[in-house]
């Protein structure tokens, strides 16, 4: 596995990557299609790259290892998955520094099979033990680095937590009028009207967990039900659209999201299947 250093601005991140086989899958972990292009364009490969950061009260000496879907279009980049976003986002806001593992998901490597043997991303090393799904690696990095803390209260944590479901059963529809579409825009209504009560964030004035959770997956159905369905959210729902710009802009989200054609390409098998 080759590697090569690259030196990000200021507050850049720290990675490694390749990319992996099997059947779309959303639960709080992503596996993925092999894409032909990508697997006649690219090997097995590593990209490191390595940030300083000035870590709030709880210090860590080395960057902690993420395993993440390597691009399906661009060598060296991080590919479409809105769980392994979420880790991403989270370890941002908590200024902690890690190094992403990219992984081929077209041609699963030994090495990851070994920490992932169900090869779904996103994994990370906290303590020597490899830690799957993003449900469960976002509560151990709440438990092990408190500050800042990013829990999102009990009863505001499911906020929203529909919308991802509905969107995917409107992606991936053929029929106009089997009410797919009608159900997301109820969840997109709920959550605007949750917003105009209660925002401009879930928990209020503050960035928490729940958005960190949403974010990625509003940034996905923004971006293919675009591409595929012409489609996006209408107008009327005008705070659904101020969070999704507000989300969209943080610097922590531009520095972990994937690029559009890897998202488009990521859906198609959903859409095509």
């Amino acid at each position: 596995m080759s590697t090569a250093k690259i030196h990000p601005s200021a507050s850049a991140l720290s990675t490694t990557i390749k990319h992996l086989t099997g059947t779309l899958q959303f639960s709080r972990t992503c596996t993925f299609p092999p894409n032909g292009l990508a697997h006649s364009r690219r090997t097995t490969h590593a990209l490191r790259i390595r940030r300083s950061l000035t870590v709030s009260s709880s210090s860590v000496s080395d960057p902690l290892e993420v395993c993440v879907k390597a691009s399906l279009t661009t060598p060296n980049r991080l590919g479409d998955c809105p769980f392994t976003q979420r880790v991403l986002l989270t370890l941002e806001e908590k200024h902690l520094p890690y190094d992403l593992k990219l992984v081929d998901f077209s041609k699963k490597p030994e090495w990851f099979l070994k920490v992932s043997p169900e090869g779904k991303v996103p994994v990370i090393k906290i303590d020597e033990k490899w830690i799957a799904d993003s449900d469960v690696i976002t509560q151990a990095l709440e438990e092990k680095f408190p500050n800042p803390p990013l829990g999102t209260p009990p009863e505001k944590a499911s906020v929203g937590s529909k919308i991802f479901s509905t969107f995917i059963g409107f992606l991936k529809s053929k029929d106009p009028n089997d009410g797919t579409e009608q159900a997301l825009l109820s969840e997109l209504a709920a959550f605007n009207d949750y917003l105009k009560e209660n925002g401009p964030f879930v928990d209020g004035k503050r960035v928490s967990a729940a958005d960190l959770s949403l974010g990625p997956k509003l940034y996905h159905l923004e971006i293919s039900l675009g591409h595929y369905k012409n489609w996006s959210v209408p107008d009327s729902l005008p705070c659904v659209k101020s969070y999704m710009k507000t989300i969209f802009s943080m610097d922590s989200f531009v520095k972990t999201r994937a690029l559009p054609e890897d998202v488009i390409e990521g859906w198609r098998p959903k859409v095509m299947g």
